[in-house]
């Protein structure tokens, strides 16, 4: 599920998000962009598998907005493996070596670097995994009925 722009992403990094969402779901993913986790930080695209193990990929369209981007280490709180996602005319050298990596445009991507596994602690996932079915939910009602949430 692609969600309207909300103006914070560029053109670029929507369709790396459209690329690395596809890449997710063929894998077997369910797949949820622009994700609040509990530290009120918002995650690029958070994915959950059949086995309950949990991605997060942090987009990067330029070497600017990787260079202004101080927060990606919490990230790691909230999930198994951490990944960037850049487009492909970026150099993958700039990304941080214990993180994986994809290179995605909006037709596709590719794992170029598996990242290392940290699991998350039991209660972790568990807060997580119930975040996002509660996400997920409120995301697919929206779709049926786009005014559910506005007062009469």
């Amino acid at each position: 599920m692609q969600l309207r722009p909300d103006g914070r992403q560029s053109e670029t990094a929507l369709a790396i998000q459209r690329g690395v969402c596809r890449l997710l779901r063929q894998a077997g993913f369910a797949v949820l962009p622009e994700f609040t986790l509990g530290s009120g930080r918002r995650a690029d695209v958070i994915a959950l598998n059949p086995a309950g193990l949990i991605w997060i990929v942090e987009i990067k369209s330029s070497l600017a907005d990787f260079r202004c981007d101080m927060k990606w280490p919490e990230y790691r709180d909230y999930c198994d493996r951490l990944f960037f996602a850049i487009p492909g005319d970026l150099d993958p050298e700039i990304m941080p070596a214990d993180t994986g990596l994809i290179i995605a445009d909006m037709f596709g991507a590719e794992v170029i670097r598996e990242a290392p596994e940290t699991p998350l602690h039991a209660s972790r996932r568990r807060a997580v995994t119930l975040a996002f079915g509660r996400i997920a939910a409120q995301r697919l009602h929206a779709l049926h009925d786009p005014m559910a949430d506005r007062p009469f």
